[in-house]
């Protein structure tokens, strides 16, 4: 696969994961919630961009996060050329590109959403408000797509958990997610196409 072809598949899902934020943070309130079909809802959250909202404690953990995540896309970067480059597996340079173009969808809103955005909390924000509610490297990752395929009660027999509510799938994630969930998963289950062994 070319670099120009892999270019071209980042090019697209950052396309597709911007616009996608950009409506949700025009269109919808911090919270608000649009059921599509029962299991699967558009529901808006913002988190500071770690895996299951965890956070880097301090005033500067935000920056450093976003600082490490830049450092990382230029490794992933090299890695995807350095593959085209020495003509590696197809499977290889599509996960590469799918991490890649999450990784760079996710940086753009951690560096900046936060100076382009107002607030969405009790509102809609504006694009390039006067007052955004942050600084540079210090956005909020958007995230609204939320498949919650069990949300019900546990029956009582259920040892230990019986009778508490239960979510399954409970994450809110982003196009940019998926597309490094499922990078990831390639690597995952085409192991040995992605990296034969010579």
């Amino acid at each position: 696969m070319s670099l120009k072809k892999a270019s071209l598949l980042i090019l697209i899902i950052l396309v597709i994961d911007q616009v996608s934020k950009i409506y949700i943070k025009t269109n919808f309130m911090l919270g608000e919630e649009v059921d599509v079909l029962g299991w699967f809802r558009i529901l808006f959250v913002e988190n500071d961009g770690m895996a299951w909202g965890a956070k880097i404690p301090g005033a500067y953990g935000k920056i450093l996060l976003t600082s490490f995540r830049i450092v990382a896309i230029f490794f992933i970067g090299y890695w995807l050329w350095d593959s085209v480059r020495k003509k590696a597996p197809k499977i290889l340079i599509i996960s590469i590109s799918l991490i890649l173009a999450g990784a760079i969808g996710n940086i753009i809103d951690s560096v900046f959403y936060g100076v382009i955005f107002d607030s969405s909390l009790g509102q809609i924000a504006t694009l390039f408000a006067e007052e955004p509610y942050g600084e540079l490297l210090k956005g909020k990752v958007v995230d609204m797509l939320y498949f919650p395929l069990y949300n019900d009660t546990l029956p009582n027999w259920i040892p230990f958990w019986g009778g508490e509510r239960f979510v399954f799938f409970e994450p809110v994630f982003n196009i940019a997610d998926t597309a490094i969930s499922t990078g990831f998963g390639l690597l995952l289950v085409f192991n040995k196409k992605a990296f034969p062994k010579k």
